[in-house]
C-alpha cells in the first residue's frame, strides 16, 4: 500500500510540473478571475474554507465544460495550487508554510530550490512563465507600497511574519525573474536549541549572557546564511528589562523579547530617487532618543563610522553584525568601510578607535554540511602593528569537531 502510493505521488508530481498541467492551471485561472469579476465577489474578504468551497465549485464546472481528462486526486491539486493563486503567493506558498524550510530560491519560473537543515535542494514545484514569477512578486511587494518595474528591478522586502524577501527581474537578470526568501523562524533560537545543535556549549553560553548584561560591546561576524542575525537576537534576549533599547536594520528581522525597545527600519528611495533614509542616518537620529544600547542588524556602509562613535560615547552594550569570513577579515572590512565613509585620520588612529568601542567579537560559520556553529570568541585587548590584539576564549576544534574552552591559557 506505501509502494502504491508513492507511485501515485511520484506521477502526480511530474504531472504538476509539466506543460499541459501549467496550461490548465493557466486556464482555469483566467476562468476563476472571470468569475469573481463577472459577480463583484469580495474575496479577500473571505475565510480560507469559504474560498476553497468556491474554488472546489468552480473547478467541477470547469472540468465539465471543459470535458478534461483529470482524475480526483489531480482536480484536487488543481484546487489548491488556483487558491494560492488566489489568496497566496502561488506555486511558493505550500514552500513558505513548511516549518522545515529555511531558504526560497526561485531562479527562472523552470527552476525552484529550498533550504533545509543548510542544504539545498531543488523543489517540485514551477512557475508557468516569467510573468507568473513577476506576478506573485508583485503580491509581495504590494502590502508594502514597493514596486519592482524595468525601472526598479531590484527591489529588498520582507513578508509579514519578518522573512527577508530579495527580487531581480529583467533586463538585469538574463534568465528570468529571481526571487530570494529567507524564512523568518516562527519560534526564536533557545540557548538549549544551541547546545543540542552542537552550535555552542553552555559554557560558552553562560559567558556571553555575563558579557551582555555587564554591557559589554559586541559584533557578530560571519559569512552568508552563517546565521549571524539569529545569533545577535539571542543575545540581545540577556538584555535587562530595565534598559532602553533601539534596533535599526535594513529589513526588520529582530525580535527581541524586551517591553521597551523601538524598532527603525531603513526606507529606499522614491521613483524620483529622494527622500531615502539609511542606517547612518537612523544611527544619528537614535543617539537623540535616549538609548541605553544601540542594536544595528548589519554594519554594511558609512553607518560604521557612528556606530564606532556610539559605542565609545556612553551607550555600553551595543551590538551589531558585521559580513566577513574571519576576526581579522572584520577588522579589514571596518577598515574600508570607514575610509568609505569619509574617515580622514590615519590607520593606526581608525584601528585604536575600533579597539575601544568593540569589546568582543564572535565569528559564526556555516560548515559545508550546513551545520552552524560559533567558532570563536574572542576579547579585544587593544591594538597591534597587524591588527587587533585579541584574546581567543572560546574555540571550535574542526578535527574534534568540539569546542574548545580557553580561558586560563596564555
Amino acid at each position: 500500500m506505501g509502494i502504491a502510493t508513492a507511485a501515485t505521488d511520484a506521477t502526480l508530481e511530474r504531472f504538476r510540473l509539466s506543460e499541459a498541467y501549467q496550461q490548465i492551471k493557466r486556464n482555469f485561472h483566467r476562468h476563476l478571475i472571470q468569475q469573481i469579476e463577472e459577480r463583484s465577489l469580495d474575496i479577500d474578504a473571505w475565510d480560507a474554507a469559504k474560498t476553497e468551497r468556491f474554488v472546489a465549485e468552480q473547478m467541477r464546472r470547469f472540468v465539465v465544460e471543459q470535458r478534461l481528462a483529470v482524475n480526483q486526486r489531480e482536480s484536487e491539486a488543481l484546487v489548491h495550487d488556483a487558491q494560492d493563486e488566489l489568496t497566496g503567493f502561488g506555486p511558493i506558498q505550500a514552500l513558505v508554510d513548511d516549518d522545515t524550510v529555511n531558504d526560497i530560491v526561485v531562479n527562472g519560473p523552470n527552476t525552484v530550490f529550498v533550504e533545509r537543515n543548510g542544504v539545498l535542494e531543488v523543489a517540485p514545484v514551477r512557475f508557468a512563465d516569467n510573468l507568473h514569477v513577476i506576478r506573485v512578486i508583485q503580491r509581495i511587494l504590494a502590502p508594502l507600497g514597493r514596486r519592482v518595474d524595468e525601472s526598479t528591478p531590484m527591489v529588498d522586502a520582507r513578508l509579514p511574519d519578518g522573512s527577508r524577501v530579495n527580487a531581480i527581474i529583467p533586463p538585469i537578470a538574463l534568465d528570468g525573474p529571481c526571487l530570494s526568501i529567507r524564512k523568518f523562524r516562527k519560534q526564536a533560537l533557545t540557548e538549549a536549541d544551541l547546545v543540542r545543535y552542537g552550535s555552542a556549549t553552555p559554557a560558552m553560553l553562560a559567558y556571553l549572557r555575563e558579557r551582555v548584561q555587564q554591557r559589554t560591546n559586541l559584533i557578530v561576524v560571519g559569512g552568508t546564511g552563517s546565521g549571524k542575525t539569529t545569533f545577535l537576537n539571542l543575545l540581545s534576549q540577556w538584555i535587562p528589562q530595565t534598559e532602553r533599547v533601539i534596533t535599526i536594520e535594513d529589513a526588520a528581522e529582530l525580535r527581541l523579547e524586551h517591553r521597551h525597545v523601538v524598532r527603525l527600519e531603513t526606507r529606499p528611495p522614491n521613483l524620483e530617487g529622494e527622500r531615502a533614509v539609511n542606517a547612518r542616518d537612523l544611527v544619528r537620529n537614535a543617539l537623540r532618543m535616549r538609548p541605553d544600547r544601540i542594536i544595528v542588524g548589519e554594519v554594511r556602509g558609512d553607518e560604521v563610522l557612528d556606530m564606532l562613535q556610539a559605542m565609545n560615547t556612553g551607550h555600553d552594550g551595543s551590538m551589531t553584525t558585521l559580513h566577513a569570513n574571519s576576526l581579522d577579515d572584520a577588522l579589514n572590512r571596518l577598515e574600508l568601510l570607514a575610509n568609505f565613509a569619509g574617515f580622514s585620520g590615519s590607520e593606526v588612529t581608525l584601528r585604536a578607535q575600533v579597539a575601544s568601542a568593540i569589546h568582543l567579537m564572535v565569528q559564526v560559520a556555516r560548515l559545508p554540511g550546513g551545520e552552524r556553529r560559533v567558532t570563536q570568541v574572542a576579547e579585544v585587548r587593544g591594538t597591534l602593528d597587524s591588527g587587533l590584539d585579541l584574546c581567543s576564549v572560546f574555540r571550535f576544534d574542526p578535527a574534534s569537531a568540539a569546542h574548545v574552552d580557553q580561558r586560563g591559557q596564555s
